[in-house]
């Protein structure tokens, strides 16, 4: 994209906005009241919105390298709770996607530098499940899994969370786990049975 030309991109997507509602922009201004917070990845490659068939206000969107829940990581937090104290959303997806960058990197020997600490946190997972990654032989399939685990375990951390906790309890908020496959365009739920992983840790994290 030249960078030059987006303005001029712009000009032209409010007209076309106009053309088909002359009330759009009115209405967009009203407020927001999504139903979904979709943590997705940053990488260019995969549009949140477009993806799901979204409209503007239908989804409340938070990116970061690798689609990653930390719970001292304040930006995804203030995400979280925003979204689930305030805007009341019903589901939170995690979504990773096969050929992540960040993942890949994560699997890497190698000093990273500023990335380091937060890949370390990708590198734990592959810790936890090291057993069942280490029998994949195939690297690209290992890698897929990988990234299908790393969704498994933010959905985790995400219930871990007291917000999200309470949200579960009152109101039956739902947390999902997705994988988007970029060589098919399509969106995968990983379907994780998340009573039978956190069976073992509910007295820990008080998940009643």
């Amino acid at each position: 994209m030249n960078i030059d030309s987006i303005f001029e991109n712009n000009k032209q997507w409010i007209q076309d906005k106009l053309d088909v509602d002359a009330n759009y922009f009115e209405e967009l201004g009203k407020g927001q009241t999504p139903e979904l917070l979709y943590i997705g990845c940053s990488d260019s490659r995969v549009s949140t919105e477009e993806l799901m068939g979204a409209k503007p206000g239908e989804v409340f969107v938070h990116r970061n390298i690798a689609n990653m829940v930390i719970s001292i990581d304040l930006n995804v937090m203030s995400v979280v709770n925003y979204a689930v104290d305030f805007l009341k959303v019903k589901h939170i997806i995690v979504c990773g996607h096969y050929a992540c960058g960040g993942v890949k990197a994560a699997m890497q020997s190698v000093d990273l530098g500023i990335l380091n600490p937060w890949l370390r946190n990708i590198r734990d997972v592959y810790r936890i499940h090291k057993n069942e990654l280490n029998q994949i032989s195939d690297e690209e399939k290992k890698y897929d899994r990988l990234v299908e685990l790393n969704v498994q375990e933010q959905c985790v951390n995400l219930i871990k969370t007291a917000a999200v906790q309470k949200a579960v309890r009152n109101r039956g908020l739902t947390v999902h786990g997705w994988v988007f496959d970029v060589h098919t365009g399509k969106i995968i739920d990983l379907k994780i049975d998340f009573d039978d992983i956190l069976k073992n840790i509910r007295e820990i994290y008080h998940l009643d």
